[in-house]
């Protein structure tokens, strides 16, 4: 049972910063996604057939970054005795991407330090994909990409129906994608809201959030019975 809730709480606590950070990237960086990295493949052809932003191509930069952080996260998990510390990592990092931006970046368009603030963020991202794909039972699904789990709550649904709302197996995994997508969305909307209202510092939040899972995660793995 308490696995379950840990369980439970690491899917929804990641879900809801993924989409809190893809927002707040989104809407006060220029338009660039930090979780779903291969969205700026199409913002970034969409800026140049318009002829709008000379500066696209930096939205390109997120690839590289991104499979770099996803290096990192591997090498950490076959090195460290707790998995958990990749997302101890994604935590400072986010941490010192919020910092940065509130001592240095003040100004509407972006400038190379604003733009470096952004791909530490895409970089913890790519940290916390790295965590899902590696250690696949500590979450519901993927946290940073929803298609696939939207796609699973729409199979269930489908079969819940077929099956005359009594598939007890299928309403359980309905239930795990909700949580993933509802955390999501949660994430996006109050990364719109603060994004919007206080500018890019505000990813300093989910980094304190990473940290907090990290020590309750942490402190719980060490409780339980080998």
């Amino acid at each position: 049972m308490e696995t379950q809730k840990g369980v439970w709480f690491v899917t929804l606590l990641l879900a809801a910063v993924a989409g809190y950070c893809d927002t707040v990237t989104f809407v006060a960086a220029d338009s660039i996604f930090s979780a779903h990295v291969t969205g700026n493949f199409i913002v970034f052809a969409y800026q140049i057939i318009k002829g709008s932003d000379s500066q696209a191509w930096i939205k390109l930069l997120t690839f590289p970054v991104f499979i770099i952080a996803v290096i990192i996260g591997g090498q950490i998990a076959s090195r460290a005795l707790n998995r958990h510390k990749i997302l101890l990592l994604e935590g400072i990092v986010l941490l010192i991407s919020g910092a940065a931006a509130i001592a240095f970046v003040h100004v509407p368009k972006l400038d190379w330090v604003g733009y470096s603030v952004v791909m530490l963020v895409v970089l913890a991202m790519g940290l916390q994909n790295a965590f899902g794909k590696l250690f696949a039972k500590e979450t519901y699904g993927p946290t940073t990409m929803m298609t696939g789990n939207v796609t699973q709550a729409a199979l269930d649904l489908g079969s819940i129906i077929t099956s005359g709302f009594k598939d007890i197996l299928t309403w359980e995994s309905l239930k795990k994608q909700s949580t993933t997508i509802g955390g999501f969305l949660i994430g996006c909307l109050l990364g719109a809201l603060m994004a919007k209202n206080f500018g890019l510092g505000v990813i300093i939040l989910p980094g304190v959030a990473m940290i907090i899972c990290y020590w309750i995660t942490n402190k719980t793995a060490a409780v339980q019975p080998v």
